[in-house]
């Protein structure tokens, strides 16, 4: 029943993108259709990598959910580049980084079974989170006097971008070549999808996913004006949020299913994703627009750092655990009021 709900959700997508054309006036009920239509969209692209991870393995599973998950955010953030909205895009950015630890990861740790997680692959993408971190101290806190805009630390955010997306190619392929020596052996004639298939699928669920948020993120300001919510908290939270709802549904999808080490690939991969390559890339493109600097304010480096330390203690046993799963969103609830508490810069 419910899968025949979410298949038939479907048609909420181009519905959305309808009423927006045909009646901009109603910026609510645009967000709401827009927010319900990136459900089963979710779903889909879970479906989809369940059955190529069938074929490559829980890594590069994680690894190809990620990347097509990530595309809305890719480009939401251009869109709000575009639009001069420099703290709405690091905002969302960080903000995803910190869903994706805490949030998508703690409900697809409840949603689960207790099982044993890949610490090889959880080392490797936590660390990355932890370089990124490390290296936008630096610009972040030039930016906490003066101008956090100004196009001296656009120029500072040049190499670290680049460092970072280096870094990003090496652990991938590495990463890659990892898994392809761990599933060498095993036999790809299973039941289901195939592996063309399910890469085709991905992509079309991926491309509706994104025009679906693009529509949504250009109500979302008249939404949340009605809430008397603040720009920051908007990009931080519910565009973070909207733009991760592929990792959201598909994660805990899988999970549920029984593939809990899948669901934390998904989750893993994604916050690495955004940290060392979504985030450069987009201030390398943004040269094209405008440039955007790297500085983030205390209050996402501080959000950063502890979604970084609670996802770390929550896997450092090397399985999975419920409980420890309800610490991870009890946390993001705690990160969601400091970032209402602080409001705009």
């Amino acid at each position: 029943m419910l899968r025949r709900l979410l298949i038939a959700g479907l048609a909420l997508s181009p519905a959305t993108l309808a009423f927006h054309w045909l009646a901009p006036a109603h910026q609510t009920v645009v967000f709401v259709l827009a927010a319900v239509a990136l459900v089963p969209l979710a779903w889909l692209i879970g479906e989809a990598t369940e059955h190529a991870a069938d074929h490559t393995g829980p890594g590069i599973g994680g690894f190809l959910n990620a990347t097509f998950g990530n595309a809305p955010e890719l480009i939401i953030a251009l869109i709000a580049l575009n639009r001069g909205l420099d703290d709405v895009v690091r905002g969302s950015l960080v903000g995803s980084v910190v869903g994706n630890l805490l949030l998508v990861l703690g409900f697809s740790l409840i949603a689960g079974k207790d099982a044993e997680l890949d610490r090889v692959s959880t080392a490797v993408s936590l660390g990355l989170v932890g370089v990124a971190l490390a290296l936008f101290v630096g610009p972040s806190i030039a930016g906490w006097h003066g101008d956090p805009n100004r196009h001296s630390l656009a120029v500072w955010a040049l190499p670290v971008a680049v460092v970072l997306l280096a870094l990003y190619l090496v652990v991938t392929w590495r990463s890659l070549r990892r898994h392809r020596e761990l599933h060498a052996g095993e036999d790809d004639a299973l039941a289901g999808w195939t592996l063309s298939t399910s890469l085709g699928v991905l992509a079309a669920a991926t491309v509706g996913t994104a025009l679906v948020a693009e529509v949504l993120v250009g109500s979302l300001q008249s939404f949340a004006a009605r809430l008397g919510l603040s720009d920051f908290f908007v990009a931080a939270v519910i565009v973070a949020i909207v733009g991760n709802a592929a990792e959201h549904g598909g994660a805990v999808v899988v999970a549920h299913r029984g593939k809990v080490k899948l669901a934390v690939e998904i989750a893993l991969s994604s916050a690495a994703q955004v940290a060392v390559f979504l985030i450069p890339a987009v201030v390398i493109a943004s040269f094209a627009i405008h440039a955007m600097p790297l500085s983030f304010r205390p209050v996402e480096l501080a959000a950063l750092g502890g979604a970084l330390a609670a996802a770390a203690v929550a896997l450092v046993a090397g399985r999975s655990s419920r409980s420890r799963g309800v610490l991870l969103v009890v946390a993001y609830a705690v990160i969601v009021v400091a970032f209402l508490a602080a409001g705009d810069r």
